[in-house]
């Protein structure tokens, strides 16, 4: 079957004496060093060749997919002679050899194991006869087996049911204290052959994936020490622009770096970082006297030790693993005053004026999710006809109760600015039907096929009594991800059902993990998801049907404008801004109102 991988290997040195099963560790020095730079054009194209190579057969060689090698064991043995080849013919001379061996070792060690397709991974590259020389091609494509005849994955399983790939049968090496450079370059490669062969969204990648292979070669072999590593990590998963794709082992090494914070929620309004929630924390002097009252409710902070908040945000971007501008801005701010140092200095604008701070750092834990729903109790009556759930405390053995408390209501705002605590999508969503009414389908990778993904039929939500016959209205913004967007897919598909907010993270499917070397995490988006009618999701969101973004103006006099708008979507009548005010009022904000006219109408 793998003449044809035989023939990309041969791009790539692979010494010939490791035998398959070989008992022996892994670990250990390199069995040569570099005789050139790891940057050289020589040592990246065989470097390059290698990656594309070890993957290919990893999810496609019939033994390999079989776990009849030690894989990973394969790659440390065999980049050391693939580096150091001084051309082309060379590299590739130690390929064919390696994958002659594997291939005449003849090891039988497990079973083998009308869809619409999607998209597919183009394997064009097995016949380029330009890249690999007319032998290597002709080895690889004489040797290529259908999919059909490919057995079941040993790297690789779908979880049962929803069908996102699952890779428990990857190690993390977690126990060695320093990588030398070719377990980095392992990491560099399953992550990059992950992403190429069992990312639902690999088509979505703006970048040419290859060259994005090329470029981190150098970064991983040359990185010093584990700082370096774990940035060059940070900076190839960033890469994806998946949300639920970053270093999720290393976050206080994600820029700014350090585990001391200010403890504040500070999030984007018109873009800008604005202070949420009030601070409990001081202003100070050098010698930590304090000087008078530090961040509050409502400051927007220009510049932090003296560089701009946006200056800031374009240097950490690459080190963010974000779908979308909304997403990078929300995780950008929610991480601005963080840091090594004790001390830092901040100004903000606050009314109208210029204000310097200089606060005082705390040890703290990474923040966890932030909402921006109200305070408060999860089911709330705004008025005699109109009734708030937000999500983000909403539990399932209270559906019963929340559906006999809005009995003749007008209208039921359900709050996704948040996390769900509990998946409700069945549950509450059945109740907001009459009719068996589609909201999603998916898209699944296929062990058979490797880089080929199918489209699963539509879900629905299916009516259960009693039914909720007023108007629906589900509000979103940036802080909704992924099991919240999949719920705002979900509630959209009730009868005349509205969507009002701003746009959503971008980051929807199950999260498949990935073990990497020296102990560290990332993950992907591991299914598709898509509208009935196969729109997309991700990267877009959730896009609202009525678009209301949240004034710094409107924040500060304790307004919130998504929810004015989501009462007047269900009333269809005017307001004054004091009755809006009376419903909608943010709990915890103090009254800091500016003039009545830089608030906007005074009515909707």
């Amino acid at each position: 079957m793998c003449r044809i991988l035989a023939m990309f290997l041969a791009l790539i040195v692979v010494p010939a004496h490791a035998e398959p099963n070989d008992p022996g560790g892994i670990a250990g020095e390199p069995t040569t060093s570099l005789p050139h730079s790891p940057t050289s054009p020589q040592t990246a194209e065989n470097l390059f060749m290698l990656g594309k190579i070890w993957g290919y057969m990893k999810y496609h060689h019939p033994q390999v997919v079989m776990g009849c090698f030690e894989w990973d064991k394969e790659l440390l043995q065999v980049a050391d002679d693939v580096a150091v080849a001084t051309d082309r013919e060379e590299a590739s001379r130690v390929l064919v050899t390696w994958i002659r061996r594997i291939e005449d070792s003849q090891t039988d060690c497990g079973p083998k194991a009308a869809k619409e397709v999607h998209y597919s991974v183009d394997t064009s590259w097995l016949k380029d006869e330009r890249l690999l020389g007319p032998a290597l091609a002709n080895t690889i494509t004489a040797g290529s087996a259908g999919p059909e005849s490919v057995p079941v994955q040993h790297y690789v399983t779908l979880a049962e049911g929803v069908r996102n790939p699952r890779f428990a049968s990857e190690e993390s090496y977690g126990n060695i204290e320093t990588l030398d450079w070719r377990y980095r370059l392992l990491a560099l490669y399953r992550f990059w052959n992950i992403v190429e062969y069992w990312s639902p969204y690999r088509h979505l990648i703006t970048e040419d994936w290859d060259e994005v292979l090329k470029e981190s070669i150098p970064h991983f072999v040359g990185a010093d020490d584990e700082a370096q590593y774990v940035l060059a990590l940070m900076a190839l998963i960033a890469r994806v622009q998946d949300g639920h794709a970053n270093l999720w082992s290393a976050l206080s090494a994600r820029p700014p770096a350090g585990v001391l914070d200010i403890s504040v929620h500070i999030r984007p309004i018109e873009g800008l970082p604005f202070v949420w929630r009030e601070p409990m924390v001081e202003n100070t002097d050098p010698s930590g006297e304090v000087t008078g009252p530090g961040l509050a409710f409502g400051d927007v902070i220009i510049a932090v030790n003296g560089t701009s908040v946006s200056e800031l945000v374009e240097t950490w971007s690459p080190y963010y693993g974000v779908s979308n501008h909304a997403a990078l801005l929300r995780e950008a701010y929610k991480n601005l005053l963080r840091g090594s140092e004790g001390i830092v200095n901040v100004l903000v604008e606050r009314d109208g004026e210029e204000l310097n701070l200089t606060l005082e750092r705390e040890a703290a834990d990474q923040v966890g999710y932030r909402t921006h729903d109200r305070d408060g109790e999860t089911l709330q009556m705004l008025s005699e006809n109109i009734a708030y759930l937000k999500l983000s405390s909403v539990s399932q053995t209270s559906i019963a109760e929340y559906l006999r408390a809005i009995v003749g209501c007008r209208g039921l705002i359900i709050d996704i600015r948040n996390y769900p605590s509990e998946f409700v999508v069945f549950s509450l969503g059945r109740h907001l039907v009459e009719e068996a009414t589609p909201f999603a389908r998916f898209t699944h990778g296929d062990l058979k096929s490797p880089g080929t993904f199918y489209w699963t039929d539509p879900l629905e939500l299916t009516p259960a009594k009693p039914f909720f016959n007023g108007r629906v209205v589900i509000l979103v913004d940036e802080s909704s991800q992924s099991m919240a967007e999949y719920t705002a897919m979900a509630f959209r598909a009730a009868p005349d059902a509205v969507v009002v907010g701003s746009q959503t993270a971008g980051a929807d499917g199950n999260i498949s993990a990935i073990p990497l070397p020296g102990g560290h995490r990332t993950a992907i988006s591991g299914i598709g998801v898509f509208y009935p009618d196969k729109a997309p999701t991700q990267r877009i969101g959730i896009v609202p049907d009525v678009a209301v973004i949240p004034t710094v103006a409107g924040m500060r006099a304790g307004r919130d404008e998504v929810l004015e708008r989501a009462v007047t979507e269900i009333m269809q009548e005017e307001y004054s801004l004091a009755e809006l005010l009376d419903m909608t009022r943010i709990p915890h904000a103090p009254l800091r109102a500016p003039p009545t006219a830089s608030l906007g109408a005074a009515t909707y």
